[in-house]
């Protein structure tokens, strides 16, 4: 099973930096990211159209760099999990998770006996095709896979510590127009009720040494919730990231005509 780089990062630095991909699910995709040398992708299912063959492709093309594939599933259920790890993902993230029992059942999804529930298929994509030692591959597989819980409303803040605490659960990573959406103060990222629950979100993974993650699109939001406690931050979309670089460049070679 390939090495987890997200898992190598945290270990080496208590940090991780990564970039989702939503829109460009291209074969060369995974080469060109992996010149920025992020330590993961998250590869969105949930408000993408790719589909269960191309998450398979994205996962393989990514696998032949050393950036750890991830990705975001439509939901929190086993053929979503379970399959997507087959195809070789070596994390899951499950939006909107809001009590430690939707957690489990996601760890159960996820992790192998006894941690969890997860199917066994050895040989397959996730093995590199090639048949591994099935006691071996079943603990490291339980530590090299890593699940990331989305904490979208208040519901899920309220029980923020008790998803935390959940064995198996790696990340409890916060959705910021969600949360914020849900708690009717939609985008201020600055109101009061939407900064104590990012430090209650920080304060969890703290207490049962888990990993506190968010997705900034501006450097000033990264440097303030790297302040509150987050130590995964995932660098905005491939089509935010794109469509921001080529208004820089039309604007300045608009300029340059205009003389």
């Amino acid at each position: 099973m390939k090495p987890n780089k997200f898992q190598q990062s945290i270990a080496a630095t208590g940090t991780a930096a990564g970039h989702m991909i939503s829109d460009f699910g291209t074969r060369n995709i995974a080469r060109i990211v992996a010149g920025a040398n992020p330590d993961f992708v998250m590869i969105d299912m949930e408000h993408t159209g790719f589909d269960t063959e191309r998450i398979a492709d994205l996962c393989a093309w990514f696998r032949a760099t050393d950036i750890a594939p991830m990705v975001r599933v439509p939901q929190g259920l086993y053929h979503f999990c379970a399959r997507t790890l087959d195809a070789g993902a070596l994390g899951i993230m499950v939006a909107n998770v809001e009590t430690p029992e939707q957690a489990k059942k996601i760890v159960n999804a996820c992790k192998y006996a006894p941690l969890g529930h997860r199917g066994v298929a050895l040989g397959g994509a996730h093995n590199d095709f090639i048949m591994p030692n099935p006691a071996e591959y079943f603990a490291y597989a339980n530590t090299n896979t890593t699940v990331v819980c989305m904490i979208e409303s208040p519901i899920g803040v309220a029980n923020v510590d008790a998803i935390a605490a959940t064995p198996g659960v790696d990340v409890v990573w916060v959705g910021h127009f969600d949360l914020t959406q849900a708690m009717g103060i939609p985008a201020q990222f600055q109101h009061p009720d939407f900064l104590s629950a990012m430090h209650a979100v920080t304060a969890a993974a703290r207490r049962h040494g888990k990993q506190a993650g968010i997705q900034p699109t501006r450097v000033e939001d990264a440097r303030q919730w790297r302040e509150i406690g987050f130590n995964v931050l995932s660098w905005s979309i491939d089509y935010a990231v794109y469509r921001t670089a080529l208004v820089s460049g039309v604007n300045e070679i608009r300029n340059i005509l205009k003389g």
